[in-house]
């Protein structure tokens, strides 16, 4: 009788904090649909630069150089003048800089490299065997982990994970008489919500620390940032990540959900009957692995040994070796070989026509992002020629060092803010593009080094990808929940993911601050902690 009291006492609490949470959820899709389309939106971006270029530079507004005299880029008279593109140079510099803008963007050359490797290995079926091999030959103990470990690994794959694993964790979860939205949710939060930890260097690598590197440039003109950078930290990550996510399906998520009841799926599900790889797709799996290993030695001998023809050619270190320039190269033949072997021993490969047709049809699939560089370029080039990201970042350094953020503090801000800023504009090429040339200067002045400032905006961009409608697969995971869930809504879903959010941003900053900060670990091989000009 008590309880029952109590459960009406609380009621309108839970009732008074849904509604507040429901017109939050309310307010923010709201924003984000004011937004426009984010090759819009660059456009537009694009635009406002040279206009405010104009206004700013017809006022002369400069601050003083931070850099020391007789550093590369330094003017003689030790201020950073805003550079108007209102003008008759301006635009013949936007002009003739148009289209090297756009060939010259550092992610649009190494992304599309490395999709041509993974596209081979998607294609033949790797990808999807191995992911179902790591599902199914779990036990029922570690079944959690290894879904939301799946998803996190499946991001090397692009879309794969959504595509494939989310329906596919939610099957297995059915199978196993548990209530199919948590495998759905466990698998979401690791594909989405873990989107930037890897046991290996995805596309997402080199399309980021070609964003930073323009960005450092903007300070240090001979700043270099490999798409290897953040790995040691990513690695470590997944493991993290993925007992966060187990967990948090486990002991939040699957007890709210309760028992599953047949009837409130919206279509007639049958018992599943999860299809483990076949012993076909086992052979070729292992000789795949086989080939994945040969491929690595051979690599390996290019760089374990003191005198590796890929060390760095002066120094013999592996910190700026040609192996670690050419890391792009080394993803494309990781993939792309053990891929084809797969192909050819399932059957579903033959020749060099299979695997033309794997890359063109990746590579037909890429038109809006091609799109969206091309403006993105665009941006980030003005954004340079202007010298208004310098300005800004001087600017917002000094601010920084008044309030007294310039010490690890300020990271706990900055990956906050990443956060918030992911609800709208769910990209995260799109918001590094944005944001990179404002706080990587900015950070890298107050003595932090870009390696470290991109790991940081990694876990910020990471964490809200599954509450956010904006997120480009939002819509298709609502369409995938409500099959088990016939009155399921948005805000359902996003109550449903919420605790992955807040565990996650909260455990992988901790890890952030131990790992960096306590630690002293580079956050990638070669990588500094802070920036010394």
């Amino acid at each position: 009788m008590s309880s029952d009291n109590a459960n009406v006492e609380n009621r309108p609490q839970e009732q008074s904090q849904s509604g507040l949470f429901s017109r939050f959820l309310a307010t923010v899709e709201w924003l984000g649909n004011l937004l426009p389309h984010p090759v819009t939106l660059f456009a537009l971006l694009s635009v406002f630069i040279v206009l405010l270029s104009g206004i700013l530079g017809y006022f002369d507004i400069a601050v003083a150089d931070p850099r020391p005299e007789g550093a590369k880029g330094r003017d003689a008279d030790g201020m950073i003048e805003v550079i108007s593109l209102m003008s008759a140079e301006g635009l013949q510099r936007i002009v003739t800089g148009l289209v090297t803008n756009f060939t010259g963007f550092a992610p649009l050359g190494t992304v599309l490299v490395a999709l041509l490797g993974v596209s081979v290995a998607e294609h033949s079926g790797l990808l999807s065997a191995a992911m179902r091999s790591l599902v199914m030959n779990a036990s029922k103990r570690v079944v959690t982990f290894a879904i939301v470990f799946a998803g996190i690994i499946s991001n090397t794959a692009s879309e794969l994970g959504y595509v494939v694993l989310i329906p596919l964790a939610a099957m297995i979860f059915h199978s196993l008489g548990r209530h199919p939205l948590a495998g759905l949710a466990a698998a979401f939060a690791g594909v989405s919500a873990g989107y930037s930890a890897n046991l290996l260097l995805g596309t997402v690598d080199p399309l980021l620390s070609g964003i930073t590197e323009a960005a450092a440039h903007m300070i240090d003109p001979d700043y270099a940032v490999g798409p290897e950078v953040n790995w040691y930290f990513m690695f470590i990550s997944t493991f993290v990540v993925a007992t966060m996510g187990a967990l948090v399906t486990e002991k939040i998520v699957e007890p709210r959900l309760g028992k599953f009841d047949e009837s409130d799926a919206s279509v007639e599900l049958e018992k599943q009957s999860m299809e483990a790889p076949s012993d076909k797709e086992k052979r070729a799996l292992k000789l795949a692995g086989l080939s994945f290993v040969a491929v690595c030695a051979v690599l390996a001998l290019t760089i374990v040994p003191e005198n590796g023809i890929l060390r760095h050619p002066e120094t013999g270190e592996v910190a700026g070796s040609p192996f670690l320039k050419g890391i792009v190269a080394f993803i494309f033949i990781t993939f792309a070989i053990p891929g084809f072997v797969y192909g050819r021993a399932a059957g579903t490969m033959k020749n060099d026509r299979d695997i033309i047709n794997a890359m063109s049809k990746s590579m037909g699939a890429m038109g809006l992002y091609i799109t969206l560089v091309f403006f993105a370029a665009q941006f980030v080039a003005f954004f340079k020629w202007t010298n208004l990201g310098t300005v800004l970042a001087v600017k917002g350094a000094a601010l920084l060092q008044a309030v007294g953020l310039d010490g690890p503090s300020v990271f706990i801000l900055f990956i906050l803010m990443c956060g918030i800023v992911n609800l709208s504009l769910g990209s995260a090429s799109a918001q590094w593009a944005v944001t990179a040339p404002i706080f990587v200067p900015m950070l890298m002045l107050i003595g932090y080094a870009p390696e470290v400032i991109q790991a940081a905006y990694r876990i910020g961009d990471s964490v809200t990808n599954v509450i956010s409608p904006m997120m480009s697969y939002f819509g298709l995971i609502l369409a995938m929940a409500a099959r088990y869930k016939k009155d399921l809504g948005m805000g359902t879903l996003i109550a449903m993911m919420l605790p992955y959010s807040m565990v996650f941003i909260l455990g992988w900053s901790i890890l952030f601050f131990v790992w960096v900060f306590l630690l002293g670990m580079p956050v990638g091989p070669g990588a500094a902690t802070y920036y010394q000009p």
